[in-house]
């Protein structure tokens, strides 16, 4: 094999992750025929040929796949590098990108942002809060928050926090539809869930563990919005205590009955762990979570040891 460039291996994984050469290049802020040529030229320095140029958009060969880990792992050891230089250097500066579920980075994090601006003014923070899964070894976040701990992947996962979902309704639908004090009185309504195939997680699969009757007439595929149509009157709802307990419209029923808990994931890529600023800012959400406490997450907990 000859010598090749290292930035014919960032331009391949561009293209791989892109799907498409010119999505690639203006992401990287070159023309899609320097693109094209890094990518000629790392198959010639390799002696195989990396992608089947379709019109749809590039596609893998099988050289192709094989080279994506390694190619990665030599990204992943050059950020290392460049990382601990540039905090050696400069202090706590740089980029930190932190992918969250969506009602989690809107209600906590972004609240908590202004603390961490005031300690590290120099540090540049991204807040992707969207309801999907990030890809730590795909550079789309430096640090995720997950609802499921991850199985496979040089992945380190951290227990954040627990919270609980109950099952809600507004004051107006229930004037219209009368009180709700049995268990079996909830198959004989209107509810509102997620849309299955844009479900992310399987944790949010929470009506199949109240009853497997239920189908929702309405389905949603973020939380915020779910909120926000049961708070309307539409419709009933399992939503997380910590969102529904800012709607006075909302009324909790049967908290004794079902109180469902899911949890909150930290998750860091292993090649992260030398790069001071992710780990600063990973500290930071614990802690800020901390001085939060349980009740926030947790308001039976909490009603009980009152």
């Amino acid at each position: 094999m000859r010598k090749f460039d290292w930035d014919d291996l960032q331009a391949f994984l561009a293209v791989v992750r892109a799907g498409r050469l010119t999505v690639a290049a203006r992401k990287l802020g070159v023309d899609h025929s320097t693109l094209s040529r890094r990518i000629v030229a790392l198959e010639q320095s390799i002696g195989a040929t990396l992608f089947d140029r379709r019109a749809a958009g590039y596609a893998l060969t099988v050289e192709g796949e094989r080279l994506v880990p390694d190619a990665e792992a030599m990204e992943n050891l050059a950020i290392r590098i460049g990382a601990r230089q540039d905090d050696a250097a400069q202090g706590l500066s740089g980029s930190v990108r932190i992918g969250t579920p969506e009602a989690w980075g809107t209600y906590f994090l972004a609240r908590e942002l202004k603390e961490l601006a005031r300690r590290h003014p120099e540090l540049e923070v991204e807040l992707v809060a969207n309801p999907r899964m990030f890809s730590l070894s795909k550079r789309e976040a430096d640090i995720a928050v997950s609802m499921t701990r991850p199985e496979q992947g040089r992945l380190i996962a951290r227990r954040l926090n627990d919270y609980e979902l109950g099952v809600y309704a507004s004051h107006a639908y229930l004037a219209q539809h009368g009180p709700i004090d049995e268990r079996r009185q909830l198959e004989q309504q209107r509810w509102v869930g997620y849309i299955e195939e844009l479900m992310w997680s399987s944790e949010l699969d929470y009506l199949a563990e109240i009853s497997s009757t239920i189908r929702p007439q309405i389905r949603i595929s973020n939380v915020i919005s779910q909120v926000q149509a049961v708070a309307s009157g539409l419709a009933m709802g399992v939503l997380p205590c910590f969102l529904a307990a800012r709607e006075p419209e909302l009324v909790r029923l049967l908290p004794q009955e079902i109180c469902l808990r899911r949890s909150y994931w930290l998750l860091t890529h292993a090649d992260a762990r030398d790069l001071v600023r992710v780990q600063v800012v990973a500290e930071f959400i614990r802690e800020r979570l901390d001085a939060l406490g349980p009740a926030f997450w947790l308001p039976s907990l909490a009603a009980a040891d009152a």
